[in-house]
């Protein structure tokens, strides 16, 4: 439609009579939506983005699943969340918005195989709509994923040919194209041509993005295979050898073809095996041999530099051919030898291929999430990758818990990396004993801003407030006086002091108990409010001893941003019950 047209529909939209608001609001805002280049698609509902609408995710602790030092905070400290990856995206955006480093997800590749479930049924070939619920299902994830990015983060997604182009276009709008590190490509399959008729389809892609590509940063990689000799060794030690400072392969220019008088006196000049066509020339500029004239080496007829080894690594190549980075087969066997069972979970990918992705991206303290969790490789792979190098990572897994996935694979997986385990053939495997794992499930509260729902909102809260402060440590007592669960409770691990209070009636005595407690750092208070403010008058008296936040309103904030609006108002009782000067049309999460 051209503009013009367009501006005239509006006009008569506006003019049109027998529309409500909000149908004439809609249909300008269709009008409006115009891309000039992009991927566009029919978004499709999901059943749980309908419920999201109406309660709110929360997490909840499954405390006799934990596993490892406890609350010891020296030891990386990953979490297993069981449920929808939507629920649990949303409340990471809370505890951990801007703080992970790493995202690593495989998605289902919609193959049409059946592999992907959209609302509790499998989308098959047949499916008219297979390619848009695809969409709108990564669509939703993605936009909260990036909101976990730190400013250096990087995210990798495994995909193969049935939606990488479509992936790309939509990581694309969602990043930024600019913000395309690079398309990986990993050789999965070492042998068999009998998944396609005509070519033998034997890799797959990782399409790579940051959150900022002027502070993303790739480390080397340290197990590329080196192909020079360093054959020489420079006088404090260093190993090198001699690089040709004439090449024929970089195109031709007049200005980088001079002589260069070495320190015998003689006259060196760039070799033209075809003088006629001048392929050749020096690979610096007059000013840079002045400048850097003591590193050439001159063995006649030839000026060499010389190539230093690289001890930390080499630069990352884009296609992970060698066998160093595992096989789809590979996946399959690393699972087999730790569970014991063949065909529990198909294709895994391999924990050498993930292990490698994220020490790409990673340092030795990052958060690392993956909301596609399945069998449970990349926290396998994280807590290899700081055992190797003493790393300190905490990683996050997502997953539902669809045919006992979760529990039977996930956990279970890594419950016996960190305690050790038996191979079928019964050879011992001991465990990878530095490492805490929590278990987690969501569970919902009422959307509607009542006391009710915003008190037991904040109850809930707790374990996600653990989760985002990184703080487990709870104490019985404050102060010298016991704790009270449904008053008050607290938590520290050394410098780190969290006090969380569910009744606002208490302030001013914990207020008290406050100022009598000597503390080097401030402590973390969370307190229930029923608006902004936390209770500040109040606690001006140690007012340097503390830092505070309001519930729920700080987690009705976050939501607010990233969950699907209500599609209805609160129902009369709850609007009676609701606190006084709460907003009950915008206050809403």
């Amino acid at each position: 439609m051209k503009a013009t047209d367009r501006h005239k529909l509006i006009d008569r939209i506006n003019t049109l009579e027998g529309l409500t608001d909000d149908e004439r609001s809609a249909l300008l805002g269709l009008l409006r939506e115009h891309k000039t280049y992009g991927l566009v698609w029919e978004d499709k509902p999901e059943e749980v983005e309908e419920r999201l609408r109406n309660e709110l995710p929360v997490l909840v602790e499954v405390k006799e699943r934990a596993i490892g030092g406890g609350g010891n905070s020296l030891l990386p400290n990953h979490l297993i969340i069981e449920g929808d990856n939507l629920e649990a995206l949303a409340t990471l955006a809370y505890t951990h918005a801007g703080k992970i480093d790493v995202i690593y997800i495989d998605p289902p590749y919609n193959t049409g195989n059946k592999d992907f479930i959209y609302n509790d049924s499998y989308v098959d070939n047949e499916d008219s709509y297979r390619h848009s619920k695809w969409l709108s299902f990564m669509s939703r994830r993605l936009r909260i994923a990036k909101k976990l990015l730190s400013d250096r983060g990087v995210i990798f997604i495994s995909i193969d040919d049935n939606e990488q182009a479509n992936l790309k276009l939509l990581c694309d709008e969602i990043f930024g194209f600019r913000k395309l590190i690079a398309t990986l490509i990993w050789k999965s399959k070492s042998g068999g041509a009998n998944d396609a008729s005509a070519f033998g389809v034997d890799h797959e892609y990782i399409l790579c993005y940051c959150s900022d590509i002027s502070r993303v940063f790739i480390n080397k990689d340290k197990g590329a295979t080196v192909t020079t000799a360093y054959n020489k060794t420079d006088k404090d030690g260093r190993r090198y050898s001699l690089d040709r400072l004439d090449k024929q392969s970089l195109g031709y220019q007049s200005t980088l073809d001079f002589p260069i008088i070495g320190p015998d006196g003689r006259e060196y000049v760039v070799e033209h095996k075809d003088p006629s066509h001048k392929k050749a020339r020096w690979r610096w500029g007059k000013e840079t041999v002045q400048e850097r004239y003591e590193e050439l080496v001159f063995i006649w007829p030839y000026v060499y530099t010389k190539n230093y080894e690289k001890t930390d690594g080499q630069k990352p190549r884009s296609i992970l051919f060698d066998e160093r980075f595992g096989r789809t087969r590979t996946g399959s066997t690393d699972l087999n030898k730790i569970l014991g069972n063949q065909n529990i979970f198909s294709y895994p990918k391999p924990a050498a291929l993930i292990k490698y992705i994220i020490e790409l991206g990673s340092k030795i303290d990052s958060y690392i999430l993956d909301f596609f969790a399945g069998s449970g490789t990349t926290l396998h792979a994280v807590m290899q990758l700081n055992a190797e190098d003493g790393g300190k990572r905490q990683c996050i897994l997502c997953t539902n818990n669809e045919n006992g996935i979760c529990e039977n694979v996930t956990y279970e997986r890594n419950k016996r990396v960190i305690e050790g385990y038996t191979k079928p053939n019964g050879e011992q495997v001991e465990g990878l004993h530095n490492n805490n794992l929590r278990y987690y499930r969501t569970d919902f509260v009422g959307r509607s801003r009542s006391t009710k729902n915003m008190r037991r909102l904040v109850q809930l809260s707790t374990d996600m407030l653990c989760i985002k402060e990184n703080l487990y440590a709870e104490k019985k007592s404050f102060a010298g006086l016991p704790t009270y669960k449904n008053i008050y409770r607290y938590f520290e691990q050394g410098e780190q002091k969290m006090l969380i209070i569910y009744d606002e009636r208490y302030v001013d005595e914990l207020v008290k108990m406050i100022s009598s407690v000597e503390t080097a750092s401030k402590i973390k208070v969370y307190v229930f409010s029923p608006s902004e403010d936390p209770w500040e008058a109040s606690f001006e008296p140690v007012g340097d001893r503390v830092e505070l936040c309001a519930l729920p309103q700080a987690i009705y904030n976050t939501y607010k941003r990233i969950l699907p609006k209500p599609k209805r108002k609160p129902l009369e009782s709850e609007e009676e019950d609701a606190p006084a000067g709460a907003d009950q049309e915008g206050g809403e999460a």
